[in-house]
């Protein structure tokens, strides 16, 4: 599974990541700092990434839309610092990598970690 860590959070979570064995880029690696959260959302599409972010649009974006892609790792705790936070997200990777790779948002907060499976088939 890629990532792709956008503009929000530091640069030194892509070294923190590739140390666990995540395979990750930095958006600023990958397009201009000012991108819309639309051209982000279309390269990870487009890649098979997940995003992981701060910013709680890209999952108002999916549900609006009614995407199944790409799939959304968003942090919600007060203040992010990457060596807290780190074994988290890639415990989270971990065991929500299926649903991950079907779509889905998953939030986590400082007191738990919420999966939402974005539906493929909004018939059923």
């Amino acid at each position: 599974m890629k990532l792709v860590v956008d503009m929000n959070l530091s640069v030194a979570w892509i070294a923190g990541l590739h140390g666990k064995g995540v395979d990750a880029v930095h958006w600023s690696a990958l397009g201009p700092q000012d991108a819309a959260d639309d051209a982000i959302m279309a390269w990870a599409r487009a890649n098979d990434a997940v995003v992981l972010t701060r910013d709680l649009d890209f999952g108002a974006a999916l549900t609006r839309q009614a995407l199944i892609a790409p799939s959304v790792i968003q942090i919600r705790c007060g203040r992010v610092e990457m060596e807290r936070h780190l074994p988290l997200v890639v415990r989270v990777i971990t065991e929500h990598q299926a649903p991950l790779g079907t779509g889905a948002i998953v939030t986590i907060e400082d007191d738990r970690v919420r999966v939402r499976v974005l539906a493929s088939d909004t018939s059923l």
